[in-house]
Parts: structure tokens; C-alpha cells; sequence
């Protein structure tokens, strides 16, 4: 997988939870069908309230959002425990969600289902950017560039979650690592 990720940034602030990420009635959406995927995606973050986010992360229309990386504030992904969360962002194609802290599930969700990269930021790089600044985020280094300004920020090492992200959820690991058997 790349290890360098650039493009425009989403802002939100803290305690965004999984209804607003991706409402309840998208739920029956199945994840597997590739068409109901990539329906997904077009309903990511629409259940954030309109009037402290009037740019909506994907626009009216479209499948795809504009933004490759989600800065955040504390506790990002709370709520409910629903894997379509980290889903239909993957298939929004959000790359990278980063932030002040995630809700477990919504972390441990992002790694099993392969679809973005949940990295942990030291600082609140919420108030620092605004919805559309650009920035580099290096994996490796474990580092955000504004590509503005040239100012960097770090961010909690990935780890042993890298690897499984990589490899695009944590069936597809175990079955390149050996641990099950890979499909016929």
C-alpha cells in the first residue's frame, strides 16, 4: 500500500458518531454487492447537521467525496458498533481518518474491514485546518505536512494494525499471512 497519502482534508469536531457517519436507514445497504457498496459511499457523514456542516463531505450526486482524509476532534466513531461506518467512508474514498481519539469499536472496525487508516493525533489538528486545506499524510513517518505551509504534525504510530490495513481488512491478512486457508 502507498505510504504517502495527499489530498484534501474534511473537518469535523468531537463526538461524531456512527448515525451521523452513516445513518440507520442506509443500514440495509449490503457492503458485498458491489453496487450497494458504492451506494454507500454517496451517504457518508449526510447525518451530520446541516447547520454546523453546510458543505457536505460528499457532494449532492455524487459517489465519491472530494476529501481523502477526515481530520476529527476526540472521540470519533462513537455510538453504535455498525462496520458500515468505516465502510462507507472506504467507499466514499476516505483513505485516512485523523484524530484526537476514536471509540474502540469504530477503531478496531477501520482495521477489520481494511477501509481507511484510524491514526491518533497528538494534537488538535481540528482547530489547525479547515475543509478543503491540502496535506501529505506519511504512514512511515507517522507524520501530516500542511501543504500549505509546510508545518508537520505527528500522529501514534500504526503499528501492527498497518499490515492489516494494507492488506485490506483482517480476513485478507490472515489469508496472505498464512493463518487461514486462502480461498480456492
Amino acid at each position: 500500500m502507498k505510504s504517502v497519502i495527499e489530498g484534501s482534508v474534511y473537518v469535523v469536531r468531537d463526538n461524531i458518531d456512527t448515525d451521523q457517519i452513516i445513518p440507520a436507514q442506509y443500514l440495509n445497504l449490503v457492503p458485498t454487492i458491489a453496487e450497494e457498496y458504492e451506494k454507500l459511499g454517496s451517504y457518508a457523514m449526510c447525518g451530520l447537521p446541516n447547520s454546523l456542516y453546510p458543505a457536505r463531505y460528499v457532494a449532492e450526486g455524487k459517489l465519491d467525496s472530494e476529501h481523502a482524509i477526515i481530520i476529527a476532534g476526540r472521540n470519533f466513531g462513537c455510538g453504535s458498533s455498525r462496520e458500515h461506518a468505516p465502510i462507507a467512508l472506504g467507499s466514499a474514498s476516505c483513505r485516512v481518518v485523523l484524530a484526537e481519539s476514536f471509540a474502540r469499536i469504530f477503531f478496531r472496525n477501520s482495521v477489520a474491514t481494511g477501509e481507511l487508516y484510524p491514526c491518533e493525533c497528538a494534537d488538535r489538528l481540528c482547530d489547525v485546518f479547515k475543509t478543503g486545506d491540502r496535506v501529505s499524510v506519511d504512514l512511515d513517518a507517522a507524520t501530516v505536512t500542511d501543504l500549505a505551509t509546510g508545518k508537520t504534525y505527528g500522529f501514534k504510530p500504526l503499528g501492527d494494525v498497518r499490515p492489516v490495513v494494507d492488506a485490506g481488512g483482517l480476513f485478507n491478512y490472515a489469508r496472505q499471512s498464512g493463518m487461514i486457508a486462502a480461498r480456492a
